[in-house]
């Protein structure tokens, strides 16, 4: 006879959903971390080191040449804030283009599921260049090459918006490269041109208005110019339309998921 304490394994896999998808995520971030870097040398900690690489890589070049970005913010603190926004919703779409593809065989255990091979690469990516921002930050203010944020909270709200902007546009470009392969080849260019529309080397107010119009429809340059705002809010006039960007990123995670849950529909149909 059973014990009363025992409980049936699929009741158990029913009343703790949350519980399945949780272990499930992380599962597939460990997967990733493993696949990723392995464990040989310095392992998962290229997951920081990395990003933070190609921004003190950035910063440098620009306190080297003494780049003119139009204001008073220390070049530093310019580019770490600048280039940490750009690998942030870049990472996450070079990570999701062709995600499904190359993970198509876990899909054969039924508690996986195609956003969770998403979900996955994109929560990776979140934070490691948070990581990266934050340990950048907190270094450099070390050294009083940064000064604090002004408004802490607008600071987060800003990486919130970028994040969010950089999961939706994700799972749309993720999405749209395993129905037409040709995105995969068009994405490279694409970025490079949003690259150097994104405000990371600029401030949109040294801008003439015709074209600071024209940039304020792109959701990242009102992202990074409201965590700027948040930073160095006295040092410079902002220019960003908040409920734009949340419109914006609202109607990008609605394409973005109907993407990827049309990919995952198609792929059962194939079987």
């Amino acid at each position: 006879m059973l014990s009363s304490q025992s409980t049936p394994t699929g009741s158990l896999l029913r009343s703790t959903a949350w519980t399945v998808n949780r272990r499930v995520l992380g599962a597939l971030l460990i997967r990733e971390l493993l696949t990723r870097y392995g464990r040989n040398n310095i392992g998962f900690l290229w997951l920081f080191l990395e990003p933070m690489m190609f921004t003190l890589a950035i910063t440098a070049f620009w306190s080297a040449t003494r780049a003119i970005h139009g204001s008073e913010i220390p070049i530093v603190a310019f580019a770490i804030t600048g280039y940490s926004s750009v690998l942030l919703w870049r990472n996450m779409v070079g990570r999701c283009i062709n995600a499904f593809h190359t993970n198509k065989s876990l899909l054969f255990h039924r508690q996986v599921t195609i956003i969770d091979v998403y979900s996955a690469r994109i929560i990776l990516e979140m934070f490691a260049i948070s990581m990266s921002f934050i340990g950048l930050t907190v270094g450099f203010y070390s050294f009083g090459w940064v000064p604090l944020p002004e408004d802490v909270l607008q600071v987060l709200g800003g990486w919130f918006l970028t994040v969010w902007f950089g999961a939706a546009l994700a799972l749309t470009i993720g999405g749209l490269s395993e129905k037409w392969a040709v995105v995969t080849r068009l994405w490279p260019p694409f970025q490079f041109l949003l690259f150097a529309c994104s405000g990371v080397g600029f401030l949109v107010d040294s801008l003439p208005p015709s074209i600071r119009n024209v940039l304020m429809w792109l959701p990242m340059v009102n992202a990074l110019e409201f965590t700027r705002d948040g930073w160095f809010g006295s040092l410079f006039q902002a220019h960003y339309d908040i409920p734009r960007l949340i419109v914006t990123n609202l109607a990008l995670t609605f394409v973005g998921l109907s993407l990827v849950r049309q990919v995952g529909l198609d792929a059962g149909e194939e079987e």
